[in-house]
Protein backbone atom coordinates (compact mmCIF):
# COMPACT_ATOMS: atom_id res chain seq x y z
CA UNK A 1 0.00 0.00 0.00
CA UNK A 2 1.37 3.74 -0.56
CA UNK A 3 2.16 5.82 2.19
CA UNK A 4 -0.56 8.39 1.41
CA UNK A 5 -4.01 7.79 2.27
CA UNK A 6 -6.56 8.56 0.46
CA UNK A 7 -9.33 6.93 3.17
CA UNK A 8 -9.90 8.35 6.45
CA UNK A 9 -12.16 6.41 9.01
CA UNK A 10 -14.29 8.88 11.07
CA UNK A 11 -17.35 6.39 11.69
CA UNK A 12 -19.79 5.86 12.52
CA UNK A 13 -18.79 1.77 12.27
CA UNK A 14 -21.29 -0.54 12.29
CA UNK A 15 -21.04 -4.61 13.71
CA UNK A 16 -23.17 -7.00 12.87
CA UNK A 17 -22.39 -9.91 15.45
CA UNK A 18 -21.64 -9.03 18.80
CA UNK A 19 -20.14 -11.98 19.65
CA UNK A 20 -16.67 -12.21 21.19
CA UNK A 21 -13.99 -10.22 17.97
CA UNK A 22 -17.14 -8.02 16.77
CA UNK A 23 -17.42 -7.10 20.67
CA UNK A 24 -13.48 -6.41 21.02
CA UNK A 25 -13.74 -4.51 17.68
CA UNK A 26 -16.72 -1.80 18.80
CA UNK A 27 -15.04 -1.26 22.06
CA UNK A 28 -11.39 -0.50 19.97
CA UNK A 29 -13.55 1.88 17.63
CA UNK A 30 -15.00 3.35 20.81
CA UNK A 31 -12.47 3.60 22.57
CA UNK A 32 -10.48 5.73 19.78
CA UNK A 33 -13.68 8.20 19.70
CA UNK A 34 -16.01 6.49 16.93
CA UNK A 35 -19.72 6.05 17.11
CA UNK A 36 -20.53 2.36 16.64
CA UNK A 37 -23.74 0.68 15.39
CA UNK A 38 -24.66 -3.06 16.52
CA UNK A 39 -26.61 -5.73 15.39
CA UNK A 40 -26.97 -8.78 16.38
CA UNK A 41 -29.94 -11.80 15.85
CA UNK A 42 -29.80 -12.21 19.62
CA UNK A 43 -30.99 -8.65 21.12
CA UNK A 44 -29.57 -9.62 24.23
CA UNK A 45 -26.37 -10.13 23.40
CA UNK A 46 -26.74 -6.23 21.38
CA UNK A 47 -27.87 -5.33 24.86
CA UNK A 48 -24.70 -6.51 26.64
CA UNK A 49 -22.49 -5.15 24.25
CA UNK A 50 -24.27 -1.79 24.77
CA UNK A 51 -24.16 -2.01 28.12
CA UNK A 52 -20.01 -2.67 28.19
CA UNK A 53 -20.07 0.53 26.44
CA UNK A 54 -19.37 -1.01 22.66
CA UNK A 55 -21.93 1.37 21.14
CA UNK A 56 -26.14 1.36 20.50
CA UNK A 57 -28.41 -0.33 18.74
CA UNK A 58 -28.19 0.35 14.64
CA UNK A 59 -31.69 2.38 13.99
CA UNK A 60 -33.00 2.36 10.54
CA UNK A 61 -31.69 4.36 7.99
CA UNK A 62 -28.78 4.62 10.09
CA UNK A 63 -25.61 4.35 7.03
CA UNK A 64 -21.94 3.14 8.61
CA UNK A 65 -18.92 4.67 6.74
CA UNK A 66 -17.80 0.85 7.41
CA UNK A 67 -19.20 -2.48 8.92
CA UNK A 68 -17.87 -5.17 9.82
CA UNK A 69 -19.13 -8.70 9.63
CA UNK A 70 -18.38 -10.82 12.36
CA UNK A 71 -21.03 -13.58 12.18
CA UNK A 72 -20.33 -17.65 12.59
CA UNK A 73 -18.79 -18.81 9.13
CA UNK A 74 -21.65 -20.62 7.85
CA UNK A 75 -23.37 -17.45 7.44
CA UNK A 76 -20.72 -15.15 6.30
CA UNK A 77 -21.12 -15.16 2.73
CA UNK A 78 -24.77 -14.37 3.08
CA UNK A 79 -24.11 -11.57 5.43
CA UNK A 80 -21.62 -10.01 3.38
CA UNK A 81 -24.02 -9.99 0.15
CA UNK A 82 -27.09 -8.57 2.31
CA UNK A 83 -25.02 -5.89 3.47
CA UNK A 84 -23.72 -5.02 0.14
CA UNK A 85 -27.49 -4.99 -0.98
CA UNK A 86 -28.52 -2.67 1.81
CA UNK A 87 -26.13 -0.28 1.22
CA UNK A 88 -26.45 0.05 -2.05
CA UNK A 89 -26.21 3.32 -3.44
CA UNK A 90 -23.35 4.46 -0.86
CA UNK A 91 -19.96 4.07 -0.39
CA UNK A 92 -20.08 1.65 2.76
CA UNK A 93 -17.06 -0.66 2.87
CA UNK A 94 -17.89 -4.25 3.63
CA UNK A 95 -15.26 -6.32 5.71
CA UNK A 96 -15.54 -9.39 7.62
CA UNK A 97 -13.26 -11.32 10.70
CA UNK A 98 -13.94 -14.48 9.53
CA UNK A 99 -11.61 -17.73 9.37
CA UNK A 100 -11.93 -18.16 6.25
CA UNK A 101 -11.47 -15.80 3.18
CA UNK A 102 -12.40 -18.00 -0.15
CA UNK A 103 -15.95 -19.50 0.71
CA UNK A 104 -16.96 -15.95 1.54
CA UNK A 105 -15.50 -14.18 -1.46
CA UNK A 106 -16.92 -16.88 -3.85
CA UNK A 107 -20.68 -16.08 -2.83
CA UNK A 108 -20.48 -12.32 -3.46
CA UNK A 109 -17.95 -12.17 -6.27
CA UNK A 110 -20.66 -11.17 -8.73
CA UNK A 111 -22.33 -8.91 -6.58
CA UNK A 112 -22.44 -5.64 -8.75
CA UNK A 113 -20.54 -4.00 -5.36
CA UNK A 114 -17.61 -6.57 -5.05
CA UNK A 115 -15.60 -3.42 -4.50
CA UNK A 116 -16.60 -2.34 -1.64
CA UNK A 117 -16.12 -5.57 0.05
CA UNK A 118 -12.49 -6.91 1.41
CA UNK A 119 -12.12 -9.56 3.61
CA UNK A 120 -9.96 -9.63 7.10
CA UNK A 121 -9.04 -12.02 9.54
CA UNK A 122 -7.50 -11.16 13.22
CA UNK A 123 -5.35 -13.57 14.50
CA UNK A 124 -6.51 -13.28 18.35
CA UNK A 125 -9.69 -15.19 19.66
CA UNK A 126 -10.38 -16.93 23.41
CA UNK A 127 -11.78 -20.40 23.86
CA UNK A 128 -14.52 -18.29 25.90
CA UNK A 129 -17.23 -16.74 23.18
CA UNK A 130 -19.77 -14.08 23.44
CA UNK A 131 -19.64 -9.98 24.60
CA UNK A 132 -18.74 -10.92 28.26
CA UNK A 133 -15.53 -12.75 27.01
CA UNK A 134 -14.62 -9.41 24.45
CA UNK A 135 -11.83 -6.54 25.63
CA UNK A 136 -10.43 -3.55 23.47
CA UNK A 137 -7.10 -4.58 23.92
CA UNK A 138 -7.49 -8.19 22.18
CA UNK A 139 -5.81 -7.28 18.93
CA UNK A 140 -2.95 -4.96 20.51
CA UNK A 141 -0.03 -6.50 18.92
CA UNK A 142 -1.58 -9.64 17.04
CA UNK A 143 -1.27 -9.83 13.39
CA UNK A 144 -4.26 -9.15 11.24
CA UNK A 145 -4.28 -10.49 7.49
CA UNK A 146 -6.09 -7.93 4.71
CA UNK A 147 -7.25 -10.04 1.53
CA UNK A 148 -8.15 -7.65 -0.52
CA UNK A 149 -9.31 -9.30 -4.21
CA UNK A 150 -8.65 -8.32 -7.93
CA UNK A 151 -12.00 -5.84 -7.62
CA UNK A 152 -11.88 -4.37 -4.34
CA UNK A 153 -11.46 -0.39 -4.50
CA UNK A 154 -8.15 1.29 -3.17
CA UNK A 155 -9.78 3.27 -1.12
CA UNK A 156 -11.88 0.31 0.87
CA UNK A 157 -8.52 -1.33 1.25
CA UNK A 158 -7.02 1.58 3.28
CA UNK A 159 -10.21 2.09 5.13
CA UNK A 160 -9.89 -1.57 6.61
CA UNK A 161 -6.10 -1.18 7.05
CA UNK A 162 -6.85 2.09 8.96
CA UNK A 163 -9.63 0.00 11.12
CA UNK A 164 -6.39 -2.97 11.65
CA UNK A 165 -4.07 -0.30 12.96
CA UNK A 166 -6.57 1.48 15.00
CA UNK A 167 -7.13 -1.44 17.23
CA UNK A 168 -2.99 -2.72 17.68
CA UNK A 169 -3.02 -4.89 14.87
CA UNK A 170 -0.69 -5.45 12.72
CA UNK A 171 -1.92 -5.74 8.83
CA UNK A 172 -0.60 -8.62 6.90
CA UNK A 173 -1.38 -8.53 3.42
CA UNK A 174 -2.50 -12.32 1.86
CA UNK A 175 -4.48 -13.42 -0.89
CA UNK A 176 -8.07 -15.16 0.26
CA UNK A 177 -6.72 -18.51 -1.44
CA UNK A 178 -2.62 -17.92 0.79
CA UNK A 179 -4.77 -16.74 3.96
CA UNK A 180 -6.74 -20.00 3.78
CA UNK A 181 -3.68 -22.39 3.21
CA UNK A 182 -1.61 -20.49 6.17
CA UNK A 183 -4.86 -20.28 8.51
CA UNK A 184 -4.69 -24.13 8.12
CA UNK A 185 -1.03 -24.89 8.42
CA UNK A 186 -1.03 -22.22 11.57
CA UNK A 187 -4.83 -22.84 13.51
CA UNK A 188 -7.39 -25.24 11.88
CA UNK A 189 -5.02 -28.13 11.46
CA UNK A 190 -2.96 -27.54 15.39
CA UNK A 191 -6.78 -27.24 16.82
CA UNK A 192 -7.44 -30.61 15.46
CA UNK A 193 -4.72 -32.10 16.83
CA UNK A 194 -5.46 -30.82 19.91
CA UNK A 195 -8.80 -31.87 19.96
CA UNK A 196 -7.64 -35.39 19.58
CA UNK A 197 -5.02 -35.74 21.29
CA UNK A 198 -7.52 -34.04 23.88
CA UNK A 199 -9.85 -36.84 23.22
CA UNK A 200 -7.45 -39.80 24.40
CA UNK A 201 -8.33 -37.68 27.89
CA UNK A 202 -11.83 -38.27 28.12
CA UNK A 203 -12.20 -41.50 29.23
CA UNK A 204 -9.00 -41.70 30.26
CA UNK A 205 -8.63 -43.96 34.49
CA UNK A 206 -8.43 -41.01 36.99
CA UNK A 207 -5.65 -42.58 38.22
CA UNK A 208 -3.81 -41.84 34.94
CA UNK A 209 -4.89 -38.55 34.25
CA UNK A 210 -3.58 -37.32 37.85
CA UNK A 211 -0.35 -37.55 35.98
CA UNK A 212 -1.26 -34.53 34.01
CA UNK A 213 1.36 -31.91 34.16
CA UNK A 214 1.41 -28.58 32.24
CA UNK A 215 2.58 -30.10 28.89
CA UNK A 216 -0.11 -32.42 28.04
CA UNK A 217 -2.04 -28.75 28.98
CA UNK A 218 0.06 -26.30 26.79
CA UNK A 219 -0.91 -29.31 23.74
CA UNK A 220 -4.75 -29.48 24.71
CA UNK A 221 -5.58 -25.95 25.97
CA UNK A 222 -7.06 -24.89 22.43
CA UNK A 223 -9.28 -28.08 22.28
CA UNK A 224 -11.82 -25.93 25.02
CA UNK A 225 -13.06 -24.28 22.01
CA UNK A 226 -16.88 -24.24 21.10
CA UNK A 227 -17.20 -27.34 18.49
CA UNK A 228 -20.17 -26.59 16.54
CA UNK A 229 -18.28 -23.20 16.01
CA UNK A 230 -14.90 -24.68 15.11
CA UNK A 231 -16.46 -27.70 13.47
CA UNK A 232 -17.89 -24.76 10.85
CA UNK A 233 -14.51 -23.02 10.73
CA UNK A 234 -12.73 -26.73 9.70
CA UNK A 235 -15.35 -27.34 6.90
CA UNK A 236 -15.21 -23.97 5.20
CA UNK A 237 -11.42 -24.95 4.73
CA UNK A 238 -11.65 -28.08 4.02
CA UNK A 239 -9.23 -28.17 0.95
CA UNK A 240 -6.24 -26.87 2.33
CA UNK A 241 -6.81 -28.57 5.63
CA UNK A 242 -7.18 -32.14 4.17
CA UNK A 243 -3.96 -31.57 2.24
CA UNK A 244 -2.06 -30.73 5.25
CA UNK A 245 -3.77 -34.14 7.13
CA UNK A 246 -2.67 -35.97 4.47
CA UNK A 247 1.07 -34.57 5.11
CA UNK A 248 0.61 -35.62 9.12
CA UNK A 249 -0.77 -38.85 7.78
CA UNK A 250 2.43 -39.64 6.16
CA UNK A 251 4.52 -38.61 9.02
CA UNK A 252 2.39 -40.65 11.51
CA UNK A 253 2.95 -43.76 9.35
CA UNK A 254 6.45 -43.25 9.09
CA UNK A 255 6.00 -42.55 13.10
CA UNK A 256 4.29 -45.70 14.07
CA UNK A 257 6.96 -47.81 11.76
CA UNK A 258 10.01 -46.13 13.63
CA UNK A 259 8.65 -46.71 16.94
CA UNK A 260 7.59 -50.34 15.98
CA UNK A 261 11.03 -51.27 14.40
CA UNK A 262 13.35 -49.63 16.76
CA UNK A 263 14.42 -47.48 14.45
CA UNK A 264 15.92 -44.54 16.56
CA UNK A 265 17.09 -42.55 14.05
CA UNK A 266 13.86 -42.16 12.13
CA UNK A 267 12.01 -41.41 15.18
CA UNK A 268 14.94 -38.82 15.82
CA UNK A 269 14.63 -37.32 12.50
CA UNK A 270 10.62 -36.71 13.32
CA UNK A 271 11.58 -35.14 16.94
CA UNK A 272 14.09 -32.98 15.05
CA UNK A 273 11.98 -32.14 12.53
CA UNK A 274 9.37 -30.73 15.47
CA UNK A 275 11.66 -28.89 17.38
CA UNK A 276 12.77 -26.94 13.90
CA UNK A 277 9.12 -25.88 13.26
CA UNK A 278 8.66 -24.89 16.93
CA UNK A 279 11.68 -22.42 16.52
CA UNK A 280 10.54 -21.36 13.24
CA UNK A 281 7.02 -19.62 14.73
CA UNK A 282 8.34 -15.56 14.78
CA UNK A 283 9.13 -14.02 18.29
CA UNK A 284 7.89 -10.89 19.85
CA UNK A 285 6.98 -8.47 17.42
CA UNK A 286 7.30 -10.91 14.54
CA UNK A 287 11.07 -10.96 14.87
CA UNK A 288 13.24 -13.66 14.75
CA UNK A 289 13.03 -15.87 18.18
CA UNK A 290 15.36 -15.39 20.43
CA UNK A 291 16.80 -17.93 23.36
CA UNK A 292 15.07 -18.62 25.81
CA UNK A 293 15.01 -20.00 29.49
CA UNK A 294 12.61 -20.55 32.19
CA UNK A 295 12.74 -19.43 35.71
CA UNK A 296 10.92 -22.16 37.96
CA UNK A 297 9.71 -20.28 41.17
CA UNK A 298 7.22 -22.02 43.85
CA UNK A 299 4.52 -20.12 45.32
CA UNK A 300 2.63 -20.54 47.98
CA UNK A 301 -1.39 -20.60 47.08
CA UNK A 302 -2.40 -18.03 49.14
CA UNK A 303 -4.00 -14.61 48.45
CA UNK A 304 -1.74 -11.92 47.31
CA UNK A 305 1.57 -14.40 46.66
CA UNK A 306 1.16 -14.54 42.80
CA UNK A 307 0.99 -10.54 42.90
CA UNK A 308 3.86 -10.66 44.91
CA UNK A 309 6.18 -12.41 42.77
CA UNK A 310 5.00 -10.35 39.48
CA UNK A 311 6.45 -7.43 41.85
CA UNK A 312 9.54 -8.49 42.79
CA UNK A 313 10.17 -9.60 38.91
CA UNK A 314 9.33 -6.11 37.68
CA UNK A 315 11.79 -5.14 40.59
CA UNK A 316 14.25 -7.15 39.25
CA UNK A 317 14.39 -5.21 35.91
CA UNK A 318 13.99 -8.45 33.75
CA UNK A 319 11.49 -8.36 31.10
CA UNK A 320 9.28 -11.46 31.62
CA UNK A 321 8.46 -12.97 27.76
CA UNK A 322 6.22 -15.45 28.96
CA UNK A 323 4.02 -16.72 31.92
CA UNK A 324 2.57 -20.02 32.53
CA UNK A 325 1.50 -22.16 35.76
CA UNK A 326 1.12 -25.58 37.02
CA UNK A 327 -0.80 -26.45 39.44
CA UNK A 328 0.03 -28.93 42.09
CA UNK A 329 -3.33 -30.70 42.92
CA UNK A 330 -1.91 -32.79 45.90
CA UNK A 331 0.13 -29.36 47.64
CA UNK A 332 -0.96 -25.92 48.34
CA UNK A 333 1.49 -24.90 46.48
CA UNK A 334 1.85 -23.93 42.69
CA UNK A 335 5.22 -23.63 39.95
CA UNK A 336 5.12 -20.78 38.24
CA UNK A 337 7.00 -20.52 35.06
CA UNK A 338 8.53 -17.36 33.72
CA UNK A 339 10.52 -17.10 30.52
CA UNK A 340 12.85 -14.56 29.97
CA UNK A 341 15.73 -14.09 27.63
CA UNK A 342 18.06 -16.45 28.26
CA UNK A 343 21.33 -13.63 29.15
CA UNK A 344 18.89 -12.55 31.69
CA UNK A 345 17.88 -15.30 34.00
CA UNK A 346 20.56 -15.87 36.25
CA UNK A 347 19.87 -12.31 37.38
CA UNK A 348 16.09 -12.80 37.92
CA UNK A 349 17.16 -16.41 39.83
CA UNK A 350 19.30 -14.70 42.28
CA UNK A 351 16.80 -11.50 42.95
CA UNK A 352 14.25 -14.07 43.53
CA UNK A 353 16.04 -15.71 45.95
CA UNK A 354 17.40 -12.61 47.56
CA UNK A 355 13.84 -11.70 48.18
CA UNK A 356 13.28 -15.24 49.80
CA UNK A 357 11.44 -17.47 46.92
CA UNK A 358 12.18 -20.76 46.90
CA UNK A 359 13.28 -21.56 42.50
CA UNK A 360 14.35 -24.42 40.64
CA UNK A 361 17.56 -24.08 38.86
Amino acid sequence: MTDEKTAALVGPIGIIGTGLLGTSIALACRRAGLDVFLSDTSPENVRTASGLGAGRAQQPGEVAQLVVVAVPPDHLGPVIAAVLDATAGTETVVTDVGSVKSGPLAVVAQHPDVRRYVGSHPMAGSERSGPLASHEALFEGRPWAITPHPESDVDAVELVEELVRLTGAVPVWLTPSEHDKAVARTSHVPHLMAALTAGRLADAPPNHLALSGQGVRDVTRVAGGEPALYGQIVAANAEAVLDLLGEIREQLDRAISAIGSGDRDSLEGLLARGTAGAAAIPGKHGGPTRPMRSVWVSVPDHVGELARLFADSVASEVSIEDIRIDHDPNRPVGLVELVVEEPRADHLLDALESRGWTTHR
